[in-house]
């Protein structure tokens, strides 16, 4: 009978046999790529030694000004109120906040200081970042095709600026596997703000597209149970679990066997996972066996559950235990207005933090093979939003050119790449898109950006996409 049912709905439907056929090699193809990636990396990586074993990537949501932050700028107090050039202007794209205003420069609000051997300038709001500015990199000429937040981050994090894409982590998770099979490749965590956050984060931002899923991060809360379904119910022995998880498995792996479809395969690994965390995950997340001083060099607030600060020792505990790909996101950097108390705030939540955790990898060895990388999806353009001269102008999306930092693995300590012209407003000398800095990233893990694809629906996918891409050498020591 159901023989009888599939004729009929191929005769109903036109299709033909031989095409389905070719479907069905190709979804095997498929399936066959992707479980070659189960607890190691694919056969062919690393493409050759890498520099880094792991990345800590802080992002931080919403745009930071690099204007206050990093790209100083102090002739703009002599063209404050005046009207930005067309010359500099060249017809670009703004957002329909600024669009019908004029474009009167706001001149920088912080002040500068230089900092270290290098002499590095950093923006006061800024002093424990400025203290460590003979460590970590600047590169001041990045560029985005997008101006408005959920594009941008998403092309920022997947290399594309529509949802569906793996993210960098769910690729470096793919690509290299695991270092330790007690712990997820790739681990989210979100800053727990003292006051609501009015900006998303979206869950495609850490999603594994049309990677296996088992390639996802994993997201820690800041909760009694750090992750969502773990813990077994009461009265739950671990020795039922686990002949419950031995007889699922098995029956998971006859189906596998039968359709070969990957999905399956990560839900065996993924019910595994599941197991061995109940006990890493606890382990990792109680900061009772850290020393005060560990807490008095991330600040504060590291003794608050899920704020940054105790999200980036968490982030240093994860790299002591090999977890390949670790994100923070810490959001609200979106200054429309309030400027000098909203750009601050967020200052005053990760400036040491973020410093903390780039002293504390290197006191323990770990920044040497540990990547650090610091940044949002856009800057901040020089024209004030609002009335120029009022106490509440803010700044609005830029993404012509912005600031990030890195630090650690293969990286250039006390270096600044790349710079802006007179009005931080375009890239001078030295551009590094988005796309370079993905393909900069994979290539300090060992990966040749250009070699390391995916097949999916009869294309071979990349990370940088198929527009032009960089390894920015230069920064790489």
């Amino acid at each position: 009978m159901l023989d009888n049912t599939r004729r009929e709905f191929l005769a109903a439907s036109g299709l033909n046999l031989s095409a389905i056929a070719a479907g069905s090699l190709l979804a095997a193809e498929t399936a066959d790529a992707s479980a070659g990636s189960s607890s190691t990396s694919l056969p062919e990586l690393p493409h050759f030694a890498p520099k880094a074993k792991r990345v800590i990537f802080l992002t931080q949501s919403g745009g930071p000004s690099q204007i206050e932050l990093f790209d100083y700028k102090p002739e703009l107090h002599k063209l404050a109120g005046t009207e930005l050039p067309d010359s500099v202007r060249q017809g670009q794209r703004l957002t329909s906040m600024t669009a019908n205003q004029q474009q009167l420069i706001l001149p920088p609000v912080a002040k500068f200081q230089r900092h270290g051997e290098s002499g590095a300038m950093v923006g006061e709001w800024l002093p424990h970042i400025g203290s460590i500015a003979d460590e970590i990199c600047f590169v001041k000429s990045m560029v985005t095709d997008q101006i408005n937040h959920a594009p941008a981050m998403t092309k920022f994090l997947t290399g594309h600026q529509l949802a569906g894409r793996p993210s960098f982590g769910c690729w470096a998770s793919y690509g290299l596997g695991s270092m330790n099979r007690n712990l997820p490749d790739y681990v989210v965590m979100l800053s727990r703000m003292k006051r609501p956050s009015d900006q998303p984060l979206y869950d495609h931002y850490w999603g594994s597209g049309f990677l296996p899923s088992k390639h996802q991060g994993v997201k820690l809360r800041s909760a009694k149970d750090p992750v969502l379904y773990l813990n077994d119910p009461g009265g739950f022995p671990p020795e039922l679990r686990r002949e419950m998880l031995d007889g699922l498995g098995a029956l998971n792996q006859q189906h596998f066997e039968k359709t070969r479809d990957p999905e399956i395969e990560t839900r065996i690994e993924q019910y595994e996972m599941a197991f061995r965390m109940q006990t890493s995950i606890p382990e990792l997340t109680d900061l009772s066996d850290e020393p005060e001083s560990t807490f008095e060099l991330y600040g504060p607030d590291s003794r608050r559950p899920g704020s940054y600060a105790a999200n980036c020792i968490l982030a240093r505990r994860l790299a002591e235990r090999d977890v390949r790909f670790i994100q923070l996101f810490h959001p609200d950097w979106d200054h429309h207005s309030r400027l000098s108390s909203w750009c601050v705030s967020r200052c005053k939540d990760t400036d040491q933090a973020s410093a903390a955790l780039v002293t504390d990898l290197k006191q323990r060895g770990l920044l040497d093979d540990t990547l650090v990388i610091w940044g949002g999806e856009f800057g901040r353009g020089v024209a004030g939003q609002g009335k120029w001269n009022d106490p509440n102008a803010g700044r609005d999306h830029h993404p012509r050119c912005f600031t990030v930092w890195m630090a650690g693995a293969g990286i250039k300590p006390g270096f600044s790449y790349g710079a802006t012209d007179d009005f931080s407003y375009n890239v001078s000398e030295n551009p590094v898109h988005v796309r370079d800095l993905h393909a900069t990233a994979l290539h300090l893990l060992g990966i040749d950006h250009e070699r390391f694809s995916h097949r999916y629906q009869g294309l071979d996918f990349r990370l940088t996409g198929v527009e032009p891409s960089r390894v920015v050498k230069e920064i790489i020591a």
